[in-house]
Parts: C-alpha cells; structure tokens; sequence
C-alpha cells in the first residue's frame, strides 16, 4: 500500500471513531472511557491540538474540543454528561495520572 493510500485510510478510520463517539455513542461517558481504556473524547481532542500544533497550526484547547466535539464543552456537558460517582471521580484521578500525567492545579 502507498503511503498516501495509507494516510487517507488512517484518516477515514478516525473519523469513523469521531463519528461512533460523538454520534452514535454519546451515552458512554468520558470518564468511563478513561477508566477502562486510558483516554477519552478529551484526549483525543488534545491528540488533534498537538497535531495542529506540530504542524504550525495556532489551536488551543477550547478550539481544538469544539473541532472535535462539534460544538462546546459546555454544551457538550449540559446535553450528555451525566454525574459521576465518588468511585468513578477516584478511579480517574488514577487513570488520568497513569495515561496523562499529574493534573495541574
């Protein structure tokens, strides 16, 4: 397979995933992917961001959510996020830590 055929297949899959995340299973919670995978919709927004940035393109976090999620985080959040028990919010902590890092204050 060429190089370019390689790029657009890579790209089409990750769209298709941007589509199963933010359409088609939008009950499943960031919180309960980061703690069963490892990541969620956030870090694959800041995966894009670090892309852009790589490649001189000037994105921020706020812009490179709404790229990914289609609209805000606020929005996002009021239409789809739901509360999360003290267990998950623990398990998270760890997990953000394990696969991000240490979060900042």
């Amino acid at each position: 397979m060429d190089k370019q055929t390689q790029i657009e297949l890579e790209a089409a899959a990750f769209r298709r995933l941007r589509q199963h995340l933010m359409e088609d299973r939008t009950d499943v919670q960031n919180i309960d992917m980061m703690n069963l995978a490892g990541f969620c919709r956030n870090c694959l927004s800041r995966w894009y961001q670090e892309a852009a940035n790589e490649r001189g393109i000037d994105m921020g976090k706020s812009e490179a959510r709404e790229t990914f999620y289609g609209m805000t985080m606020d929005e996002w959040k009021t239409t789809y996020q739901t509360d999360a028990s003290a267990e998950k919010q623990a398990a998270f902590k760890t997990a953000f830590e394990e696969n991000v890092g240490k979060e900042s204050s």
